[in-house]
């Protein structure tokens, strides 16, 4: 009977959770497609999603490049086929590489520090006081952040596929002695546009998701600084698996032609 009383006891909490997260996903949206607007918290956002996470997606995605160079050729020299390595790396970069790390990234800064500003304002009674004075909490702090984080994350991948390609090109023209035209010549040919758009339609997706995971935690949250810490820690793992589960969904369903 214990064991029966468990299994009821996890199923009443996930079906509870689930219809929070669906109630507080339709407040959101409901929200977010209805003025007025707060400007400047959405501009503060774009700065401090898209800006200040600059650094940390730039070096990601160097360094993915470079390696991803090293490990193709060490793959393809084994059967001559040395010269498919500048496709691999843009094609790699641009559908898969490129939104994924970024959006893994941005989940570990901008997820954190959303559902730990929340999560303090929560345990604080700051989100009350803002319901107090007739100012709506979605509209003035989630709306913000969820169009921030989907309108700039494409953005930052596709700065992330500039410099991972950037990257790949660097180690086999400076490290493997590639010829470097015949390098670029080939990563436009066989680039196309549907690449690079499968790419940016899954970034923003990322952003979203990464924005919903930070702000239900930390708009959620209770039970003091240890709550605060609680949230920032289930808004980063849930962000991170949802943004694997996505991109093998979007995959699926942009490249199913394929």
């Amino acid at each position: 009977m214990n064991f029966l009383a468990l299994i009821g006891r996890t199923l009443l909490h996930f079906f509870n959770a689930t219809g929070q997260f669906v109630w507080f996903l339709g407040t959101t949206l409901c929200h977010t497609f209805r003025a007025p607007y707060h400007w400047r918290q959405i501009g503060r956002q774009v700065v401090d999603i898209g800006y200040y996470s600059l650094p940390v997606v730039g070096l990601t995605a160097l360094f993915t490049g470079m390696v991803l160079a090293l490990q193709s050729h060490s793959g393809f020299s084994r059967f001559d086929a040395e010269s498919a390595i500048p496709t691999v790396v843009v094609l790699s970069i641009t559908r898969e590489l490129g939104p994924v790390m970024a959006g893994l990234m941005v989940a570990g800064r901008i997820g954190a520090a959303i559902a730990a500003e929340l999560g303090t304002m929560r345990v604080t009674e700051q989100i009350d006081a803002l319901t107090t004075l007739s100012t709506n909490p979605h509209k003035y702090l989630i709306v913000p952040r969820l169009l921030a984080a989907t309108f700039m994350m494409p953005l930052l991948v596709l700065i992330s596929d500039i410099i991972g390609v950037f990257g790949g090109f660097l180690v086999c023209v400076y490290s493997l002695h590639f010829n470097a035209s015949n390098y670029l010549s080939q990563t436009w040919e066989y680039l196309e546009f549907g690449d690079v758009t499968s790419g940016l339609w899954k970034a923003a997706v990322f952003g979203a998701i990464v924005a919903l995971m930070g702000c239900y935690n930390g708009f959620n949250s209770k039970g003091g600084a240890q709550g605060v810490g609680a949230a920032t820690t289930n808004a980063v793992v849930s962000a991170s698996i949802l943004i694997l589960i996505s991109n093998y969904l979007l995959t699926g369903i942009l490249f199913a032609s394929n």
